[in-house]
């Protein structure tokens, strides 16, 4: 059994992890309330967003002057998995598990030949993939505080894929964050941003079923809104994982406090107990020694 003195550090160094840790959770459910209201602010357009590009990109036939981040290369070899977390740890299984759904796409598409690539926008997501791809990790940006992240960075890292696009360094991409559901749920989530996908039944039709006809021609309109889309897209992610970060920093931080308060009566058992031992020893040698006298 350890001593009294080390049980009494030990209980001290607890208490002062604890003190820390319920600290860290109040900072992040302050910060989860702004991050949250922004990514349920945003959430409506980039959805919305999204639905129109994809409806007029179905209602376009695909040629040699269609616009290039519609009419894709001509080839699905090279994937760019755009993989965005956070530069900052302490957040349970949020970066982890973007990591996870990016790198188990990536194997699916390796096992049928094709050829990824990596193109990080966190520290923690190039630290989780590096080590399994190491030859793969095409480009890495440090974001800082994705909470002070705004549509100016987003349009930035959506200009630099689209240079690299049109520079032939991939052919599709794709994009994984964390969808915020609620403090206790973040959805890790991928999609295709280059070139946008088009379903068939994409189509948007308004409710009254009235025929919607296009000024300039849809073709023009996509050339201006696709480069918009995939900058909205990378914002929405960063919103959303600003949130998400903070929902699950937040959830691992009273985990690790309530963890504290356990280890911390643990211990304090164990130091009453060793207590009372001493005490009932330093009572027998008395004794021993009053009989002795």
């Amino acid at each position: 059994m350890a001593s009294l003195k080390a049980l009494k550090v030990r209980i001290g160094s607890v208490k002062s992890t604890q003190k820390i840790t319920k600290a860290m959770k109040m900072v992040a459910a302050a910060k989860l309330r702004r991050a949250q209201e922004a990514a349920e602010a945003g959430r409506p357009y980039a959805q919305r967003l999204e639905a129109v590009v994809a409806s007029l990109a179905s209602k376009v036939s695909v040629s040699e002057s269609s616009p290039k981040l519609l009419a894709g290369t001509g080839k699905d070899q090279v994937h760019l998995f755009v993989v965005a977390t956070s530069d900052k740890g302490l957040a349970g299984a949020f970066n982890t598990n973007i990591a996870r759904l990016a790198r188990r796409r990536a194997e699916e598409l390796v096992a049928q030949g094709k050829t990824v690539k990596f193109y990080t926008i966190g520290r923690k997501g190039r630290a989780a993939l590096n080590r399994l791809f190491p030859k793969d990790m095409h480009h890495s940006i440090e974001p800082g505080d994705l909470g002070k992240l705004g549509f100016a960075d987003a349009r930035a890292y959506a200009d630099d894929l689209i240079r690299r696009y049109e520079a032939g360094e991939f052919d599709v991409a794709h994009l994984f964050y964390s969808n915020f559901k609620s403090v206790l749920t973040q959805e890790p989530t991928g999609q295709q941003i280059i070139p946008v996908p088009v379903a068939q039944d994409a189509a948007v039709s308004p409710a009254s079923g009235a025929a919607v006809t296009y000024e300039p021609d849809e073709e023009s309109i996509l050339a201006d809104l696709l480069p918009r889309n995939i900058a909205i897209q990378l914002y929405r992610a960063i919103r959303e994982n600003a949130a998400s970060e903070q929902g699950s920093k937040m959830t691992a931080m009273d985990n690790a406090t309530r963890n504290a308060g356990d280890l911390i009566k643990r211990l304090s058992i164990q130091y009453n107990r060793a207590r009372q031992a001493a005490i009932t020893t330093e009572l027998v040698e008395i004794i021993s020694g009053a009989e002795a006298l």
